[in-house]
């Protein structure tokens, strides 16, 4: 099994160093700027002898050592600084999404592709539209990492797999109670506050964005892809009919599996959540008629 990383900052690299102490897989971390991804990889890499990990890692600046790879995760892009809404990053992002696609399709063409660069949903949109690959096999990571968000601030025990953290990755989200154990306050506090999670952490570290808990979020897909876990969870998918919504990407609850996207799953929604999800899927089309 090889996984490769694109782009060695702070969610790439600690997405590698986890995947690494887990001794889930050999990893390629790559990077453009000299030296970043080689020096990371070098020390990851010493980490093995007390973790008793066998895997391999190696950092590199070419993008040929990509080629055959199982799983590629695309971090790279610039990051949110304070002020800046996830729409800002499109245009810039968007151009380093196309330029990277042309490498994948060319050097792993079996590959499924979990991309994190924000804003996720279009970034994940134009990956699949650029590499051709089937949209089963392109997943955008933001259901998981909304949802542990949501499950951190939530007060007391929460039943997990009742709450739902749908729609775009940014400040349309939609957040889906199905608990009898979570009033509806309570509910209403937690969704806001896993909604401004990402820019609360901003805000505090001034320069960079959050990427302890994005990391563990890739993580926990790259997994249940490698040991075909069948595995429940939100996360960005490719529509084309469900919930009525055809050609984007957008955060639902689906099966993920070996093969990539097994299924999607379409829960009942009330009125006002069929309405929030409506404008939140608007909101990602309009930012794709952008490009």
């Amino acid at each position: 099994m090889k996984i490769t990383i694109i782009g060695a900052g702070n969610v790439g690299a600690m997405t590698a160093s986890r995947i690494i102490d887990a001794d889930l897989s050999d990893v390629v971390l790559v990077d453009i700027v000299p030296g970043l991804a080689k020096g990371k990889a070098l020390d990851i890499s010493d980490a093995r002898p007390i973790t008793g990990s066998r895997s391999n890692i190696v950092g590199s600046e070419d993008f040929k050592d990509i080629a055959g790879s199982d799983i590629v995760v695309m971090t790279a892009g610039l990051a949110r600084k304070p002020g800046m809404s996830r729409d800002d990053l499109l245009q810039k992002n968007a151009k380093i999404i196309k330029d990277v696609a042309s490498h994948i399709k060319k050097l792993c063409s079996s590959a499924i592709v979990i991309v994190v660069t924000n804003p996720l949903d279009v970034m994940s949109y134009i990956m699949m539209k650029e590499t051709g690959f089937d949209p089963r096999k392109v997943i955008g990571m933001a259901g998981v990492l909304d949802s542990a968000r949501f499950a951190n601030v939530a007060p007391g025990k929460i039943e997990k797999d009742k709450i739902f953290m749908m729609g775009s990755h940014g400040d349309t989200m939609v957040a889906i109670n199905r608990s009898d154990k979570l009033k509806d306050d309570a509910f209403k506090e937690a969704s806001d506050r896993a909604k401004q999670r990402g820019a609360e952490i901003v805000s505090h570290l001034k320069t960079g964005s959050a990427y302890f808990s994005p990391s563990a979020a890739v993580f926990s897909m790259v997994k249940a892809i490698i040991k075909d876990e069948n595995k429940t969870l939100c996360a960005s998918a490719y529509l084309n009919g469900e919930y009525n919504e055809k050609d984007l990407y957008i955060g639902v609850p689906i099966v993920l599996a070996a093969s990539g996207i097994k299924k999607i799953i379409e829960i009942n929604l009330t009125k006002p959540e069929k309405t929030s999800l409506k404008k939140s899927a608007q909101s990602i089309h309009e930012a794709i008629k952008k490009l």
